[in-house]
């Protein structure tokens, strides 16, 4: 297991989030100077609970990524030398807050470090799918020189559900192609001001007016399959659906049988109900079905800031200061 920070630490930290492992080095001088020695251990993109189970009480922080923070792994962790943990990034959904408080661990997340780089994915997917651009890619590589009809994106309606820092920066771009937006967010107030051209609905108000449907929001027990068989047949034929939140958002039996059918037209997930995207996925069949790696917030810009923000936040906890 790589190793990086302080040659004598006052505390030793596991790191877990993929984005940040591939460029600790960077932060070398700053864990220095907080006394601490980062263990890098080697996987793909989760670590699974047994195996955490077994390393997190080995370490006096955590800086976790989409791991299955559970309770169980807190409690246990607490018998050991755990006392801290930060989860990098906006989604907190794999972390159980109860589950640490009750042992006793305090636990933060770093919102807001990357609501540009992921609403910047999410306007490219916009665009891939009216477009039809990846199509159109693979058949050049191909030999053929395709020219599929587009859709033109002025005049046209998003539905974006979430309406946080990454909803708001995404309806930012959508306004900029010339589209109506309709927002879903029951945490944004009824007398709320928004842009011009944008509208609050209470889900699914309207959604049948909808070109496309963009996931921007936090997952939930209440949103668990927000997109699903009863809520797609509400929807127009010919629905784009891009996804860069979380992938059980979406019951993707009902996508798969939606894009069958043609309901659905075309969709972009960066994210997955099982991740890594599972060979056996029957979504992989579709053509215009564009995946992602749950990547859509790894610039190193936003790396750098979210890592060092994580650092500070965890060091602020180990020393009883406030990052």
């Amino acid at each position: 297991m790589k190793t990086i920070g302080c040659e004598n630490p006052r505390f030793n930290i596991l790191l877990t989030c993929p984005p940040m492992l591939l460029s600790v080095d960077r932060y070398e001088q700053q864990l220095k100077d907080c006394g601490m020695l980062v263990h890098c251990p080697e996987f793909t993109a989760i670590l699974p609970e047994a195996q955490l189970l077994k390393m997190v009480p080995e370490f006096d922080g955590w800086i976790i990524g989409d791991d299955p923070a559970t309770k169980q792994v807190f409690s246990t962790a607490s018998s050991g030398n755990l006392k801290a943990a930060v989860k990098w990034g906006v989604g907190v959904d794999n972390v159980s807050f109860p589950g640490a408080a009750a042992a006793g661990i305090p636990v933060a997340n770093t919102p807001g470090m990357f609501s540009d780089e992921v609403a910047d994915v999410a306007a490219g997917y916009v665009v891939c799918l009216a477009r039809r651009i990846i199509e159109i890619h693979n058949g050049v590589k191909l030999g053929q020189w395709p020219k599929p009809c587009g859709a033109s994106l002025r005049g046209k309606r998003a539905a974006v559900v979430g309406f946080g820092n990454i909803g708001r920066e995404t309806v930012n771009r959508l306004l900029a192609f010339g589209m109506d937006v309709d927002v879903y967010d029951p945490f944004v107030p009824a007398d709320a001001e928004l842009p011009e051209r944008v509208s609050l609905r209470a889900w699914p108000d309207r959604i049948e007016e909808a070109d496309f449907l963009v996931l921007a929001c936090s997952l939930t027990d209440d949103n668990h399959h927000l997109v699903n068989d009863q809520m797609l047949e509400m929807c127009k034929p010919g629905l784009y659906i891009v996804n860069v939140s979380r992938g059980p958002l979406i019951d993707e039996s009902s996508l798969r049988r939606a894009l069958e059918s043609g309901k659905v037209a075309g969709a972009a997930l960066d994210v997955a109900e099982v991740e890594p995207l599972p060979m056996e996925s029957p979504l992989r069949k579709f053509d215009r079905c564009i995946f992602g790696s749950h990547n859509g917030s790894n610039t190193q810009e936003a790396v750098d800031r979210t890592s060092i923000k994580a650092i500070d936040l965890l060091h602020g906890f180990l020393t009883n200061e406030t990052a």
